[in-house]
């Protein structure tokens, strides 16, 4: 009986620590290998980038921007500027609109992809800075190569 009891109090205080995230990382927080899809997807894109997975990262990024969670409640540092980085590189819109499915495309209310693109680009890097003023000398330079000035 003190087994039981002892193992009970073991797990209930190993499942009672578990740490709630800072950040919203995906809709899908950890697979089996314990990363977010975040990390899964941001990875496929950059080591095998396919115009399937701009399209999947995408709506993901305008997932975690949409519907910021953990337990600050506010989109994870970075996440702006990369999600707006992606957006402003000039293949982005044109492959988005060749390659997304009709459901990744509903995400967005204009079907100009590269006008909505460029515009909301710019906008997400400005709320980096706003919210993460650390980032503003990374970002300002970038935003005036963008401009052409």
């Amino acid at each position: 009986m003190k087994k039981i009891l002892f193992s009970s109090i073991v797990i209930l205080l190993m499942t009672s620590c578990a740490t709630p995230s800072m950040y919203y990382w995906g809709s899908n927080p950890y697979s089996n290998n314990g990363t977010s899809k975040y990390e899964q997807l941001a990875y496929n894109s950059y080591d095998k980038q396919t115009p399937q997975s701009i399209c999947d990262l995408i709506c993901l990024y305008e997932d975690m921007v949409s519907n910021p969670g953990g337990t600050r409640g506010v989109v994870p540092p970075g996440i702006y500027a990369e999600y707006g980085f992606l957006l402003l590189q000039e293949t982005t819109a044109e492959t988005f609109e060749k390659y997304a499915t009709k459901k990744q495309k509903r995400i967005f209310e204009s079907s100009d992809y590269a006008t909505l693109f460029a515009a909301r680009g710019v906008a997400l890097l400005q709320k980096e800075i706003e919210l993460y003023p650390e980032s503003k000398k990374f970002i300002e330079p970038l935003l005036k190569r963008l401009s052409g000035k």
